[in-house]
């Protein structure tokens, strides 16, 4: 296979518009009714490390996606685990574990900033708070804004940042005020007809909380969804969003609010690389773009886990 480092995968193909961006660069799209039918890769929740053989079950997901027809690969976040607690060395060998893997893929890569791709969030893992890759920069330096947008044959994608550390240094889900604006913005520069998919690590929308063992007490804060759900839903309401996808809770799950769907991926790691997680196995999506509408695959790859702790 040919290699391609993560600059070439990134640099190759249409350009971001990034928060940093003025609003007027934003532009139009065709219509619905000129959109071209294709194919991209949701892979999510990859949460790569040494160990419990997570290098190569990463390997096997991403080969076989190579097999998929597809145009590009949307990455939900959660690249590595875990860069939150763990001091600057380790942080920096699982981002090397993952940009080595994500080679595989041979294909352009968009990617989401999760919690766990933020540096020294903890204070255990001894990181400055003034640490240059502190926080989100740790992601910034390796892959880009954590919130931009970019079209692809007559579709706008949206790729948003969910993550929000908190003063006590830790995390919730939250849009923060400034890429809410841009949100705003961007979206006031489209037309009502514009097909729309938004990307998302902390579900914006979804049931876990009915089902799943993790109660929303286990954490400090709201961490499970993210608290300001209802001002993004204002600002896409009127606009025509095919899709949210999601990442973060590891559950393959769709639910339909107000006509769009919100799409939780699964994981490429399952139940942290311990076999299933409430019923979902190691796997990633295929997603079916055409006549304004999407169709989903969810694809295992055969994974057999070292260390059995599946949840159901």
């Amino acid at each position: 296979m040919t290699s391609f480092s993560r600059r070439n995968i990134l640099g190759s193909g249409g350009a971001l518009l990034s928060g940093a961006l003025a609003t007027s660069a934003f532009g139009q799209v065709p219509s619905a009714s000129t959109q071209e039918p294709f194919s991209f890769l949701f892979i999510t929740d990859t949460h790569l490390q040494p160990e419990l053989d997570a290098m190569k079950g990463c390997q096997m997901a991403f080969r076989s996606a190579t097999r998929e027809k597809a145009d590009f690969v949307l990455q939900g976040g959660d690249h590595v685990y875990d860069a939150m607690e763990v001091s600057m060395p380790r942080a920096r060998r699982l981002l090397d574990l993952y940009e080595m893997t994500e080679q595989e893929l041979g294909m352009k890569v968009y990617h989401t900033v999760g919690n766990h791709d933020c540096f020294g969030v903890y204070a255990k893992s001894g990181a400055s708070v003034h640490d240059p890759d502190f926080g989100k920069n740790f992601f910034r330096k390796a892959f880009g804004e954590t919130y931009y947008a970019f079209q692809h044959k007559g579709v706008h994608f949206i790729v948003l940042d969910s993550v929000t550390i908190t003063p006590d240094r830790d995390y919730e889900g939250r849009f923060d005020a400034r890429q809410v604006e841009w949100l705003g913005s961007y979206l006031r520069t489209l037309p009502a007809t514009a097909p729309i998919i938004v990307c998302t690590h902390i579900p914006m929308v979804t049931a876990f909380y009915t089902y799943a063992d993790e109660s929303p007490s286990l954490f400090k804060h709201q961490a499970l969804s993210t608290v300001n759900t209802r001002e993004i839903l204002a600002l896409m309401a009127g606009h025509n969003v095919l899709a949210v996808f999601q990442g973060h809770t590891h559950v393959l799950e769709q639910v339909e609010h107000n006509g769009i769907q919100f799409i939780t991926g699964g994981a490429v790691s399952g139940n942290w690389w311990h076999g299933r997680h409430l019923g979902t196995p190691e796997g990633y999506m295929v997603v079916h773009v055409e006549n304004n509408a999407i169709r989903t695959e969810y694809k295992s790859f055969g994974f057999k886990t070292v260390s059995p702790q599946n949840t159901y």
